[in-house]
């Protein structure tokens, strides 16, 4: 760094953000990047530790140190280089990851971090528009096929590795479009679909095939899948959704929320929705429970398109406005964060369970809740229980549930497959050769280990593709983490 002392002489800025009466009307990404000079402040901020734990605790272990540095001296297209050794797709995660390596920056000790995931979105994004993204032919083309069932980040970061290995790589989608959760689980408001769309082209140039509209286990067999390729990649992500079973829930207007967030997508894509199909928060008071990124943005949503009230239930208590860092770092402290959909308007309120719904004419009406109280036990493990005098009722003609996914969906696909799962549902394979129980069948991501992040998902992929490569060709010349 030119300044031993930036994380002594700035302090930390976040990217601006459009002004809430403005960004609620749109359907558009609302956080600008910082100019060249404030951002090279930001990468100054870097301590340059001898131990740099944001390293350790990216999921795929980004060269941040050096990227911060060459920031700070300017230089963007060496910053780039590094970061895309490591990262398959930097513009996804500076957009989408809660960034842990933010929460294990040593600053944080006595400061707030780096801005680490705002100077990554500003790296990859001055490589799109520099023109330095650019297809990576392989050196020679093999004759081994491959199909990776599943398109969203790791099913694409595998893809495109053992693309440009060489092998002749198809993606397999169910849906009308490529991208999975990224196309279809994640409002335009994150991420608009157009920076989607750019990278999937460069997939394409690189020599990945796309077929849409396949549900493998529905309207392909697996055993005709099996057939046509070498190796089969599961990537099908973790998409059984967490249910609540309390009187009243088969009323009308409760919606799982990936069946909202993914209509409203279409709807942005411009597909046209069937009237009586059509799932709206337009002049209704919206109650999401669950609050999660997922929950979060159903709120978003829900505001977007001009709900009356939107309320989003958390389980847990709230956390409290400050906590000693030392006690976890450096894991992420349990604090009250505002949040973006706090400010557009949504209320949000802790420590209340659903116990049941109740309706008028078949529809939904109204959420019952009752007090949730904790209660921390001397093995530091958590006891919980209602409490029977403190009941809520909240005004709902929409609610969404959101309160994550249990594992993959073990119809269709993993029935016929056969293959073995774990204790959690998931499909069974370890971390070093990623095979399922089933030869020949590879599986990564979500569907391996659970509901996750991004990042997560894109460390998957890349080592599945290391993996998928050692299998066929008895080595790998891909990147280990």
């Amino acid at each position: 760094m030119d300044d031993l002392y930036g994380f002594l002489r700035y302090a930390r800025r976040d990217p601006p953000k459009q002004r809430v009466p403005e960004r609620i009307r749109h359907w558009r990404e609302y956080v600008a990047v910082l100019p060249d000079e404030l951002m090279a402040r930001q990468a100054n901020r870097c301590m340059d530790c001898g131990t740099p734990w944001c390293h350790r605790h990216c999921p795929v272990h980004n060269l941040i140190p050096e990227w911060n540095a060459l920031v700070c001296d300017a230089h963007w297209r060496r910053a780039w280089e590094q970061l895309d050794s490591t990262n398959n797709f930097p513009e996804l995660t500076g957009r989408l990851c809660p960034a842990p390596c933010e929460d294990a920056c040593t600053l944080s000790l006595a400061d707030r971090p780096v801005t680490i995931k705002s100077i990554e979105l500003a790296i990859a994004e001055r490589a799109w528009q520099s023109g330095w993204v650019t297809p990576q032919l392989p050196k020679c083309r093999r004759n081994e096929r491959i199909a990776v069932v599943g398109s969203g980040p790791a099913g694409l970061a595998c893809a495109q590795l053992l693309a440009r290995c060489g092998y002749r790589t198809t993606v397999y989608e169910k849906a009308d479009r490529p991208g999975g959760l990224l196309r279809y689980g994640i409002p335009d408001f994150r991420l608009e679909k157009s920076i989607l769309e750019r990278r999937l082209r460069q997939l394409q140039a690189e020599g990945v095939t796309f077929r849409t509209g396949v549900h493998v286990g529905v309207t392909l067999s697996v055993d005709t899948l099996q057939r046509s390729a070498d190796a089969v990649v599961l990537a099908g992500g973790c998409e059984q959704p967490r249910d609540i079973e309390v009187p009243g829930r088969g009323l009308r207007g409760i919606w799982f929320a990936m069946d909202y967030l993914a209509q409203q997508n279409h709807r942005v894509a411009g597909d046209m929705i069937e009237r009586e199909a059509a799932i709206s928060a337009a002049g209704k008071d919206v109650v999401v429970i669950g609050g999660g990124d997922t929950g979060c943005d159903c709120v978003g949503t829900a505001i977007r398109q001009g709900a009356r009230r939107v309320t989003q239930v958390q389980y847990h208590d709230r956390p409290p406005l400050r906590a000693d860092v030392l006690q976890y770092w450096p894991q992420r402290v349990p604090v009250l964060r505002p949040t973006d959909t706090e400010q557009e308007g949504c209320q949000r309120i802790w420590g209340w369970s659903t116990v049941a719904f109740t309706g008028r004419d078949g529809r939904v009406a109204q959420v019952v809740m009752q007090r949730l109280r904790w209660e921390k036990r001397e093995d530091n493990s958590w006891r919980k229980w209602c409490s029977p005098d403190e009941i809520r009722c909240l005004p709902a003609q929409l609610v969404l549930l959101a309160m994550g996914y249990a594992h993959p969906v073990q119809r269709g696909m993993l029935k016929q497959l056969n293959v073995a799962l774990d204790a959690r549902g998931n499909v069974s394979a370890d971390e070093r050769n990623y095979l399922s129980t089933r030869p020949g069948v590879f599986v990564c991501g979500d569907m391996r280990r659970g509901q996750s992040l991004v990042v997560w998902a894109i460390r998957e992929g890349r080592q599945c593709a290391r993996a998928v490569d050692h299998w066929l060709s008895g080595d790998s010349e891909l990147p280990a983490i």
